[in-house]
Formats: structure tokens, C-alpha cells, sequence
């Protein structure tokens, strides 16, 4: 038995998982939150305990002193030694990383000068391996990458139509997000439902959350993603626009006087759900406020279940037909407000079958959507992110390499 931890540090939070590996046992989660103010929150869960605590965490450093003393307050661990390794979430990997790597200073540099092509996620993830490794500083840890499981794009299906050079020179392409979930729920899809094999499986994964893509894969492997350079692009989200014709940014800019970076802002933080409904970036509170028959917010229900439903049509074409449809992360595993709106949108061009009264009741859990005679097989499944981490912790612990 090993224990190794899973962290996702954000730029003001610090999500944690510890696990007993290779049983892939839960010991602890929690998350600290409001990173760098006097009121920052210290949660820890454990067994039947779920504790929070409010009080000044004014960096990462401290953020993570709190976790590793609560281990051994609440008798997770006897001793910091019995962690193992530390893997941490890492959005952007470039073109450098098609796997999982160790979290090295040459790594570590690495990442860092990615940080143009993710200024949101990279300094936080830097961050938080430097915090942990002076608390740990014996114990490896590694990066596990978002973009990683994507690398096996074709150039047709990675490259943006621009002048080829600028491709090369600036590393300017699509790579995608949300790889370890599509990952997980690809390999968990292939044990459930095509009897162990890879080999000739269409799926098609939707890790639908406040940050949303799709990804097409054949034979367990990525051909094709939604979001972009960064995770702008692709679907509708919570606060971010997804794709737009290019020009809207030239044009609003001379419209408002802003410049390109305020609008960059505006596209990342405050559009998307929240800012065509003007109520939220929640699909719970959009979803309420429509079925009150709030005109907006209904238009933002057609709207994003659109935007799902085009990049479905899309890649049922470029997989050359789909075999499975999994709906994943926040809004695909609990809303089926959204699934319903979703499905009835591709429905009747894929010739779905669904139990809409059954879809009613889904929530959080693994189950079957789709009839018997349905053309494709929908399923939710709940994603795990972090157990992708510990399993690569836990490579890194028996074989000495990922």
C-alpha cells in the first residue's frame, strides 16, 4: 500500500486528494480557498467529518502547511513520510508532454514558459509544486497534464488556418483541455461497454461543467477537441465565450474602446452563460429562472444546448459515426434540464432513443439514457480527474518512472 496525493492549484485555491493506493481508497479531500486574503477557508473531509475553516491564508505556502498538519491532527497519516509522491494537475503541457512527467525545475521551467499560452493556470500550478516541494522536499512529485491526452491529433485537426510560419514559430494550435477526464471516462467506457477493446470504439466524450468540451475518440484515442489554444474555445461555458468568428474581437474593441486585453477579459469572465442571461454563470440558476419563463434565460438554455449540439453533429462526421455518448462533469452528470435540451437537439439526425423519465432522475451516478433501440448508446458517467493522478503517482512509485 501506498498514499500519494493529487493537488489542482488555482490561482487563489488549492484543491487535495489523498489516496491509498493501489486500492484507489479516498483517506481525505478538501480545498483551501481564498488563497491570499484574511478570511481564507481551510476544508478538509474525511470518514463522516467535513470541516471548514475560516481564517488569514495569504499564500500557497501556508495553504499547504495547513493541509499537511490537519493529516496528521485528525490522524489521517502518523507521518508526513507515508506520502509518497505528490501529482499535480497541470492545464497546459504545449507540445512538450504526451504523458504525465516528473515535476522537475527543468519541467518546472518548462511550464513556466508556456505561461503565455495559459496565463490563468501556469503560475498557480508553479506555485503550488514550489510550496509543496518545501514542505516534501524528498518526496517526488509529477505533472499530469490536461493537454496530454490530445497530442494524438492529426495536424488537419490540431492546426488553425494561418500562415504556417506563425504556427511553427509561436506554437500556435489547438491542444485542448480537460484530457485527464476524457481520458478516465474513455477507459472506464471501453471496460463497460465494449468489453475491454479499444480497438474499433467511436465515443464521443462531453465533460459538460462551468468549463465544457467535447472530445472524439477512436480506439481509446483522441482525434478531436473542442477547446482551442486555450480554454476559450470550443462550447459555450459558465463565463467564457467559446469559439467566435474572430472578427467579433476587432469590432467590439472599436465599438467600446476597449482594448484587446479588457476584451479578452470580458470573454473569459464574463460571458457564456452569465453573459447572455445576465443572471449567472450557473446553470442551476439559469435553468430556474427559465422554467419561470424568463425570456433570456431560456434564450441561454437554446443557446448553449446548441452550441453542444453542433460540435455532436460535427464529430459524429468525424468519427465516421459514434458508438457511445457519455455526458460527464458538473452539468453533464447532475443537470438533466440540459441533457434533455441537448439530446432533443441531435435526437432525431442520430436517431436517438432516450428515456427522458429516467433521464429526470440521474444524478451524480452511471446509467444508461438510451433504449434498447436507440442507434447510439448515451450514458452519464461521473468523471474522476484525480484518481488519474494517483495512478500515476503510483506508477511512478513501482516502476520509478511514468
Amino acid at each position: 500500500m501506498a498514499k500519494v496525493m493529487a493537488v489542482n492549484a488555482g490561482s487563489s485555491s488549492l484543491k487535495y486528494k489523498l489516496y491509498e493506493m493501489p486500492e484507489e481508497k479516498v483517506l481525505c479531500s478538501g480545498n483551501v480557498e481564498r488563497i491570499g486574503h484574511e478570511d481564507g477557508i481551510f476544508g478538509i473531509k474525511f470518514g463522516s467529518e467535513n470541516i471548514k475553516i475560516t481564517q488569514p491564508i495569504l499564500d500557497h505556502s501556508r495553504g499547504v502547511e495547513l493541509v499537511l498538519e490537519a493529516l496528521i491532527k485528525y490522524g489521517i497519516i502518523k507521518s508526513l513520510d507515508e506520502i509518497e509522491c505528490v501529482g499535480h494537475r497541470v492545464v497546459q503541457g504545449g507540445k512538450y508532454f504526451s504523458k504525465s512527467a516528473e515535476f522537475d525545475q527543468h519541467n518546472a521551467d518548462l511550464i513556466e514558459s508556456m505561461t503565455p499560452l495559459d496565463p490563468l493556470h501556469a503560475p498557480a500550478h508553479i506555485t503550488g509544486w514550489k510550496a509543496f516541494k518545501a514542505a516534501l522536499p524528498e518526496v517526488p512529485a509529477i505533472a499530469v497534464f490536461d493537454t496530454s491526452f490530445h497530442q494524438t491529433m492529426e495536424p488537419e485537426d490540431y492546426l488553425y488556418p494561418i500562415p504556417y510560419e506563425m504556427s511553427e514559430k509561436y506554437d500556435c494550435r489547438r491542444y485542448g483541455a480537460h484530457g485527464t477526464s476524457h481520458n478516465y471516462l474513455a477507459n472506464l467506457a471501453i471496460e463497460h461497454y465494449f468489453g475491454g477493446k479499444a480497438e474499433g470504439s467511436r465515443i464521443l466524450s462531453c465533460h459538460i461543467g462551468s468549463g465544457a468540451s467535447l472530445c472524439a475518440i477512436r480506439d481509446g484515442k483522441c482525434v478531436a477537441t473542442t477547446m482551442g489554444l486555450t480554454p476559450l474555445g470550443g462550447v459555450m461555458m459558465g463565463t467564457r465565450t467559446g469559439d467566435l468568428d474572430p472578427s467579433v474581437m476587432d469590432y467590439l474593441c472599436t465599438c467600446t474602446g476597449k482594448d484587446v486585453h479588457e476584451m479578452y477579459d470580458i470573454f473569459n469572465k464574463k460571458s457564456g452563460l452569465l453573459g447572455v442571461s445576465g443572471i449567472s454563470n450557473d446553470t442551476r440558476d439559469v435553468e430556474e429562472a427559465a422554467e419561470k419563463g424568463n425570456k433570456r434565460a431560456i434564450l441561454t438554455s437554446k443557446l448553449f444546448a446548441r452550441r453542444v449540439a453542433d460540435f455532436i453533429g460535427q464529430y459524429y462526421v468525424r468519427l465516421g459515426g459514434i458508438d457511445l455518448i457519455i455526458f460527464s462533469a458538473g452539468i453533464g452528470e447532475n443537470s438533466a434540464y440540459f441533457r434533455k435540451a441537448i439530446l432533443e437537439d441531435v435526437q432525431e439526425a442520430l436517431g436517438l432513443k432516450i428515456d427522458y423519465e429516467l433521464n429526470a432522475k440521474v444524478r451524480g451516478r452511471e446509467e444508461i439514457l438510451s433504449t434498447p433501440d436507440s442507434k447510439i448508446k448515451v450514458v452519464v458517467i461521473p468523471t474522476d480527474e484525480e484518481v488519474m493522478i494517483a495512478r500515476d503517482c503510483y506508477k511512478r512509485i513501482t516502476n520509478g518512472a511514468i
